[in-house]
């Protein structure tokens, strides 16, 4: 039987107007094109707010019982809604149908402040995610979501160009992210990230017959559009984008209220 799976991220509600509404209708669009599953990986909220998290459990109330969600080094900014985004623990397992998703926490305290926005990749981490993947029963898809990505990636704009060209790890990729891709090989089909605003996908050469794809979903609100997997007994077997109808005219950005 064949399933779907978007992906989605960097919704940065709270941002402004313009994305608010943007994530308003990504939800619509996801709930009538019948996804059967939606993850979110991280930077649900701009500045951490609770404010802003009660608005993407308002939009998302209709497609609760299909998303799973990881938090972003955004979210652990201002009131630090991560924890409500995801229980105390690095790595967690959510079972769909046919689907085995594999979720890794990569924020840590230090993503607290704005400017350190680098994730964090423990030994741990990589042994836990590993366990993990091997628990996947046969014939499901095999999927990790996390925020940060494993690779690296043209910085989205001049302050990460110039963390980069300074040395600082704010716009790095995660340091052990190739050691935690040589341990999913052969194992699992599918990383989806995000982070970085730009979406970009790359297939690793497969291991058994299994091939890895590294997904990162960009920022579904300024880009107006996610992936959609269609998948079957455990591989994925097709991909379209689920492009959302853009208005001729769309409102000024303009910051929300601060929150109370």
């Amino acid at each position: 039987m064949e399933r779907t799976l978007a992906h989605i991220s960097d919704l940065h509600l709270g941002r402004d107007r313009r994305t608010d509404a943007n994530v308003a209708r990504l939800a619509v669009a996801l709930r009538e094109a019948e996804v059967d599953a939606v993850l979110v990986t991280g930077d649900v909220t701009h500045r951490g707010r609770r404010a802003e998290l009660a608005a993407f459990e308002a939009i998302f109330a209709p497609l609760r019982d299909r998303t799973v969600v990881v938090p972003g080094n955004h979210d652990r900014l201002g009131e630090d809604v991560a924890r409500r985004l995801m229980p105390p623990v690095r790595v967690a397992v959510e079972a769909r149908p046919g689907l085995h998703v594999v979720r890794l926490d990569s924020t840590a305290p230090h993503n607290r402040a704005l400017l350190s926005a680098h994730g964090e990749l423990s030994d741990g981490d990589i042994a836990a995610v590993d366990s993990a993947v091997r628990a996947a029963p046969p014939g499901t898809l095999v999927a990790l979501m996390l925020h940060h990505h494993l690779l690296p990636l043209p910085e989205d704009h001049l302050s990460e160009r110039l963390a980069s060209w300074l040395g600082w790890p704010n716009a790095a990729e995660l340091a052990r992210g190739r050691d935690l891709l040589e341990a999913l090989a052969g194992r699992c089909d599918l990383v989806a990230h995000g982070h970085r605003h730009a979406a970009s996908s790359v297939v690793l050469p497969s291991r058994a017959g299994r091939p890895l794809h590294v997904m990162n979903a960009g920022s579904t609100p300024e880009l107006c559009s996610c992936r959609v997997l269609v998948h079957a007994h455990g591989r994925i077997v097709a991909e379209r984008r689920l492009e959302l109808d853009r208005p001729s005219a769309a409102p000024a950005a303009r910051p929300l209220p601060a929150a109370a």
